[in-house]
């Protein structure tokens, strides 16, 4: 998401690797911590209200302590909040508690495909306009409440309201009236009506062609109205508060130590196959490892335990036991274009070619992704296999350094979040990279406020970070950066006005096969012949599973959080 993740992951990273630098092996190591991985790396701490709100003990019916048909999983990090409007990563009790309109399903490595959700059909105007919804019968929330269409509406609105701080507004905001109610000069959206407790209709402001695929995102899970503003700031935070029309109820959270969810018999599409799944807060990579070689956790995820990928990978021992997939995700370096020398294109060409991305892949994971020279992601609608590489070539950067009036190199800073030591071990490889063609790299870290504060105002220098996809459209990727405000807001300052203007009327484009040729031309302009950023690689995602465990895939995007009632995921007796 342009705030979020990804869906989840934690990177952690212990590396002692090695680097090829001009046929001299340089070593990298670093220290094991952990980095919040949302789309963008985030600091968001769990809330005081959470910690008064969670009790040790379980409600009534609560999954047996045998665990014998529960999920167990663990996870580094637990969740800032499980209000879906009001988190950017943590969506594992979401994708279980709450239905969408829409579904994003995994029908093969890295491909998606959208079904209906709580919506059981829609229709579109010839002016891709209007978007009229015909709604399930019968659906029930956690609580027997009947799911009409005044929840749907309820969930847009209270999307945008700005008491909800909401995290993930642009997902509805093309919806007409969106800024009215945003900017809190009215509570109802305009562009919702309810035909009838089983129609509802929304008009765009203008056409845009992923907004079904916007719908399926996790953070647009539908909520019960009346149920919603019964828990107040509860909600999200106190399990029996928090409730959905999903095939699991949030059980049980206890701070630091275990969340769960537990089967909804009455789920609209048929009992989970699951009696319960249970996530339990192990935040170190070791600890994580042998709990599953025990036997207490059944998948083990690499992503939230970089450090282990080696251990798991080249032990015959799981051979079988590994399940991998691409993450689509995109991981770069910045440039500032209102800084110099980033001002000028044959600069940046050249930092482009002086990084050794398969380095950075090798020292970090492995060597397990790919190595990327656009923007759009494997998986992603509108990737090019096609894409031209980027060289690495030391010699020809340092040519197009002097041809740009600087032969000797530069200074430059590169910026950071302190207490993040997995990315100041990249930053550090990037500054020996650069140093080969004469650029001395200055590493400046800053309190996340003030990171996001100066990168929010356009001023930050150059920073690394990644974006996974939150809905598969290209939109999500070159839209996000690269349309005028966004790439502002992000500390590009991109100065070419014809492709920023490109770049926003591209999703309003109605012709598929006209859009998605589109998107690769903005791709290839962007990024290859003006060098807006470095493009470093894609990863892979690697699970570890128990021999009890069947049916377990990698999402279509890689993320670290699943929906495993449509997985077909289930533990063998």
């Amino acid at each position: 998401m342009n705030k979020k993740i990804i869906g989840v992951i934690a990177v952690v990273v212990i590396a002692a690797a090695l680097w090829v630098v001009n046929g001299q092996r340089s070593a990298t190591t670093t220290t094991e911590t952990t980095e919040t991985a949302t789309t963008e790396t985030a600091a968001e701490t769990t809330t005081d209200a959470a910690s008064e709100a969670q009790g040790e003990s379980a409600p009534e019916g609560s999954v047996a302590e045998g665990y014998e048909n529960v999920l167990r999983l663990a996870t580094w990090d637990e969740p800032n909040h499980n209000d879906p409007q009001k988190t950017t990563e943590y969506y594992s009790i979401n994708f279980q508690v709450f239905d969408r309109l829409v579904e994003a399903v995994t029908v093969g490595e890295a491909r998606s495909e959208l079904v209906p959700g709580l919506a059981e059909s829609w229709e579109v105007s010839d002016d891709a306009l209007t978007y009229t919804f015909n709604l399930r019968r019968g659906v029930k929330f956690h609580n027997g409440a009947e799911f009409t269409a005044k929840d749907v509406k309820y969930t847009f609105e209270r999307m945008l309201w700005p008491e909800t701080e909401a995290k993930n507004q642009d997902f509805i905001d093309p919806i007409q009236g969106s800024k009215e109610v945003m900017d809190g000069t009215t509570k109802e959206l305009s562009g919702v009506e309810i035909v009838d407790d089983y129609t509802i209709k929304v008009t765009l402001k203008e056409p845009f062609a992923p907004f079904i695929a916007s719908l399926a995102t996790p953070s647009v899970g539908i909520l019960n109205m009346e149920a919603t503003e019964a828990a107040g700031t509860d909600f999200g935070l106190v399990p029996e508060k928090t409730m959905g029309t999903g095939a699991y109820i949030f059980e049980k959270w206890v701070l630091r130590d275990e969340l769960k969810v537990r089967r909804n018999d009455n789920y609209w599409r048929g009992a989970p196959e699951l009696d319960g799944i249970s996530w339990k807060v192990v935040q170190d990579a070791d600890t994580m490892r042998l709990m599953f070689e025990s036997g207490e956790i059944d998948v083990f995820d690499t992503a939230v335990a970089v450090s282990q990928i080696p251990y798991f990978t080249n032990n015959p021992k799981y051979a079988d036991n590994l399940v991998i997939g691409d993450i689509a995700d995109t991981n770069y370096f910045s440039f500032n274009q209102k800084i110099k020398p980033f001002d000028d294109v044959r600069v940046r060409k050249a930092l482009q070619m002086a990084v050794d991305r398969q380095g950075f892949l090798d020292a970090f994971y492995d060597g397990r992704g790919t190595p990327s020279h656009g923007i759009i992601a494997r998986g992603i609608i509108g990737h090019n296999p096609d894409l031209p590489e980027i060289p690495y070539d030391t010699e020809a950067a340092k040519a197009l350094l002097a041809e740009a009036g600087y032969p000797d190199g530069f200074e430059m800073t590169v910026t950071q979040i302190a207490n993040q030591a997995d990315t100041l071990a990249k930053n550090e490889l990037f500054q020996a990279m650069m140093a080969e063609i004469g650029v001395k790299v200055t590493i400046d870290q800053m309190d996340s406020a003030a990171w996001y504060a100066v990168r929010a105002d356009g001023d930050l220098p150059t920073y690394t970070t990644y974006w996974a996809a939150d809905y598969n459209d290209p939109d999500n990727f070159i839209y996000t950066f690269f349309a005028p405000g966004n790439t502002v807001r992000r500390s590009f300052n991109f100065d070419n006005e014809e492709l920023s203007r490109r770049v926003a009327a591209a999703r309003a484009m109605t012709d598929p096969e006209a859009r998605i040729k589109e998107y690769q031309d903005l791709e290839k302009a962007i990024i290859q012949d003006e060098a807006a950023w470095i493009p470093l690689f894609q990863r892979q995602h690697i699970f570890v599973t128990s021999d009890r465990v069947e049916g377990f895939k990698v999402s279509w995007n890689g993320w670290s959080d699943g929906w495993y009632y449509y997985d077909g995921l289930r533990i063998k007796h």
